[in-house]
């Protein structure tokens, strides 16, 4: 969303799926990894070609992909419901980090993917704050009139954001059905792609306060597990609400929050780029 565009996590659906279905022909984690980074890549690729090229309404072509995205791996996954993955990652402890009280047992008794986020987020971090593309992807969603007269490439970068962002979400789909649950469940995510988007309002754009959320969120969601384990009264359905509604309370204190701050979104969000035209 920092080039421009408002990006819908529906890729993390169909990641999901083809990550299951890679592992389960393949019987090969490595494979099934791959295979769902590249289905996210490709399904957010034709999110940035009707936004970027065809410059159509991004909320809409959001909407539209992601009901797109929900119906195939329906459709692609029903004789798969149920089906037990061949081999899955699983959580294995670091020696010495693991025995810290409480921290511990939370970040270092995970799976290889989670350790992969130990990198991935302070990576991020140095590229969004550090470097000189950074310095263009902001660029690109604040005034791209502007970055396009100093020679940067708009469509480019946007198009490449886009990209990045769906090979993501694709790599979170393979989490759930190569980690977290090993199997195919018909609409697995449930709703994650929204709160991922609850996320990046409630963090401003930032991401740090990105990364807190997400821990934030995810103690949530344990949370009602943990209530449920202890064989309380409170009905199933209400506690899986939980989560939605908590979602709901942050994106109304964030957005206020915003609004008052004047910061967080880019100037340019959800807007097509002519260039040398008039809108």
């Amino acid at each position: 969303m920092r080039c421009g565009i408002i990006f819908f996590v529906v890729m993390m659906l169909i990641g999901a799926l083809g990550g299951f279905m890679a592992n389960l022909y393949t019987n090969n984690l490595v494979i099934g990894v791959l295979v769902a980074i590249i289905a996210g890549g490709m399904l957010s690729l034709i999110h940035a070609f009707l936004c970027i090229t065809l410059r159509s309404n991004q909320v809409v072509s959001g909407l539209a992909i992601t009901l797109m995205g929900a119906g195939l791996s329906s459709f692609l996954g029903k004789s798969l419901v149920g089906v037990p993955a061949p081999n899955c990652f699983r959580a294995f402890k670091i020696p010495f980090l693991s025995s810290i009280p409480f921290i511990g047992r939370i970040f270092f008794q995970q799976d290889l993917l989670v350790y992969l986020t130990y990198i991935i987020i302070p990576l991020s971090w140095f590229i969004m704050y550090k470097t000189k593309p950074e310095l263009h992807l902001r660029a690109v969603g604040e005034d791209p009139a502007t970055a396009d007269s100093l020679g940067v490439n708009i469509y480019r970068i946007r198009y490449i954001y886009v990209l990045i962002g769906g090979m993501f979400s694709g790599l979170a789909g393979a989490y759930l059905s190569l980690a977290y649950a090993p199997t195919w469940i018909e609409n697995m995510t449930a709703g994650k792609g929204w709160i991922a988007i609850a996320l990046v309002i409630f963090s401003t754009w930032d991401p740090v306060r990105a990364v807190l959320g997400a821990y934030l969120f995810g103690g949530v969601e344990a949370f009602q597990y943990r209530i449920q384990a202890l064989g309380t009264t409170i009905p199933s359905f209400f506690l899986k609400m939980f989560p939605y509604i908590f979602t709901i309370i942050v994106l109304v204190i964030a957005t206020q929050e915003t609004i008052r701050r004047r910061i967080g979104a880019p100037a340019n969000l959800g807007l097509p780029y002519y260039r040398g035209e008039k809108k």
